[in-house]
């Protein structure tokens, strides 16, 4: 299996005053394409802050991060906000919805930036959201959506780009049993039936069950390594 992400020796710390903060301590780390890999662990164990080298949104001490094959931190920042734009998608804990925008239109919105006119954007947008199942509210605003529709709107403005890299933090965190559970499975659907390298940073117990593997950390480090021994049967999409 090919490898999407491949980190050697990342190191990150934080100074306050003459107290050092190590947060990443010589952390290296490969991620296979096209899986839902979780990095779980308590919270200030340095996985959000992992989870931002490996997408090119922070620049680590020392280290380097191959990304499809290319060094993120080799470039200058034009290069590396081309890539993250072309090959990335972003899923935050709290959605990044803008209130005046519709559905439609909050997926509509990065394909602007990638060049593609309205009609194609609307069209694959639609498809994007008819994906997570919100075929039906795509013409509601953010206010006029459940916890979950936002999140899965938010996935859906990730998975409009066909990205290959999708990065995924504390997604399920805001979300009540039922509608986290429906993210969860819209995040490993992503990965298997797209081919997406799913990265998702996590202490929500019930996505260690559907995860292709599990990367467990503490102190900055990685602790244990896990596979799934078998497939769990995708669930099909709930409305």
């Amino acid at each position: 299996m090919s490898q999407a992400l491949v980190a050697a020796d990342l190191r990150k710390g934080y100074t306050s005053g003459k107290l050092r903060t190590e947060i990443l301590r010589g952390l290296s780390i490969n991620i296979d394409t096209g899986q839902l890999t979780l990095i779980a662990g308590p919270s200030g164990c340095g996985k959000s802050t992992l989870l931002s080298i490996l997408s090119g949104l922070q620049r680590p001490d020392a280290g380097s991060v191959i990304a499809l094959g290319e060094d993120l931190w080799r470039g200058d920042r034009r290069a590396l906000d081309l890539f993250r734009l072309r090959h990335t998608g972003f899923v935050f804990q709290g959605f990044n919805l803008f209130p005046a925008l519709t559905a439609l239109e909050q997926v509509m919105l990065p394909l602007g930036y990638l060049g593609v006119d309205n009609a194609h954007s609307a069209q694959r947008a639609r498809t994007a959201l008819e994906e997570v199942g919100l075929a039906s509210r795509m013409h509601l605003r953010p206010a006029e959506l459940s916890g979950g529709e936002k999140q899965r709107v938010a996935i859906a403005r990730a998975l409009v780009k066909q990205p290959q890299l999708l990065f995924a933090d504390e997604p399920t965190s805001a979300l009540d049993a039922a509608n986290g559970q429906i993210v969860i499975d819209t995040l490993r659907r992503i990965a298997h039936t797209h081919g997406t390298t799913v990265l998702c940073v996590s202490h929500d117990p019930r996505l260690v069950t559907h995860a292709d593997r599990v990367l467990e950390m503490e102190d900055g480090a990685i602790l244990s390594d896990r596979r799934a021994p078998a497939a769990i049967p995708d669930l099909e999409m709930r409305p």
